[in-house]
């Protein structure tokens, strides 16, 4: 994720900045574009809440997945109260950073809500993460992680 988040900076969900080096550094990232306003972002959103809690809360040692929110809100505070309200404890790139419209780009984003799964180097392991939770739940995570060639010892 060096490449993909190279200079910049992340949010955490309480508003502290994070070293995107640090904090995705050997795991599998979901990029996930969405938004409050719009519905169908908020039907999925507490599914990937309680993947993301299962995954990293539930097990042990907690997987190595994290997820990086892509705003596609009206405005900042939008973007923070839909954090606050809905979101897990994952990160997002801050809401006025204009590389989210170089990312939507990258990764053809035509609609939300939309998770990207990928790996370290950003390459795609697959842009149908939300298809995948809904379907198969936490067993999907196997198939990312081994396509993701990120070796840990991990069970679900």
């Amino acid at each position: 994720m060096v490449d993909v988040f190279s200079g910049r900076v992340l949010v955490s969900k309480d508003g502290r900045s994070v070293d995107p080096e640090e904090a995705l550094q050997n795991k599998v990232v979901g990029l996930y574009f969405s938004a409050g306003w719009c519905s169908p972002c908020r039907d999925f959103t507490p599914v990937l809440c309680d993947f993301y809690t299962e995954l990293l809360e539930e097990t042990q040692p907690p997987a190595p997945f994290e997820v990086v929110f892509i705003s596609s809100d009206h405005s900042a505070e939008e973007m923070e109260g839909y954090m606050h309200a809905m979101h897990g404890d994952w990160l997002a790139l801050p809401f006025h950073d204009p590389y989210k419209h170089d990312l939507k780009k990258k990764y053809n984003i035509t609609a939300i809500p939309k998770l990207v799964i990928v790996k370290q180097t950003g390459e795609v392991i697959t842009d149908k993460g939300r298809k995948q939770i809904r379907d198969k739940g936490l067993s999907c995570f196997r198939n990312w992680l081994e396509a993701a060639d990120i070796f840990q010892n991990f069970s679900t």
